[in-house]
C-alpha cells in the first residue's frame, strides 16, 4: 500500500497545481465579472486555498505513507481524508446537475474520470485507516 500511497500523493500534487489554471480554463474574468468585488475575490482565494490544501495532502501521502499506515494519528488522519473525498464524491453526484455533462462526450469523460477517482480516494484512505 506504500507504492499506491506514494503514487496518489503525486497525483494529488498534480490534481492540487492544476487548480491554478481554472481562473483560465472557466474564464473567470469574463465569467465572474457580474459578481461583486468580494465574490469574486473569494472563487480566487478559495481555489487556491483548496489547490494548496490538495497537494498538501499528496505530500503527506508521497514523504510519509509509512505514519500514515502505522500510527494512530496517521490512521486518523487517513479516516479525514477519507470523509473529505467521499463528501466531495457525493458532491459530484447529488449537487452539480448532470446538464453540465450529459449528451457533452468531454464533459462526460471528465464527469466519470473524476468520479472514479474521488471513489478511488475513499477507499484507499478507508483502507488505510481501517489497516
Amino acid at each position: 500500500m506504500i507504492i499506491q500511497l506514494k503514487a496518489t500523493g503525486l497525483l494529488l500534487i498534480l490534481l492540487g497545481i492544476f487548480h491554478a489554471f481554472f481562473p483560465g480554463y472557466f474564464e473567470w474574468k469574463k465569467e465572474l465579472k457580474p459578481l461583486s468585488l468580494i465574490n469574486r475575490q473569494m472563487m480566487y482565494v478559495h481555489t487556491f486555498f483548496i489547490g494548496v490544501t490538495v497537494a498538501l495532502m499528496g505530500l503527506l501521502c508521497l514523504l510519509v505513507p509509512n505514519e500514515l499506515l502505522e500510527t494512530k494519528l496517521g490512521k486518523y488522519i487517513a479516516a479525514g481524508l477519507c470523509l473529505f473525498w467521499l463528501l466531495r464524491c457525493l458532491i459530484q453526484f447529488f449537487y452539480y446537475s448532470s446538464s453540465l455533462w450529459r449528451g457533452r462526450r468531454f464533459e462526460t469523460i471528465i464527469h466519470i474520470f473524476f468520479s472514479l477517482l474521488w471513489i478511488y480516494l475513499s477507499t484507499l484512505f478507508a483502507r488505510v485507516a481501517i489497516a
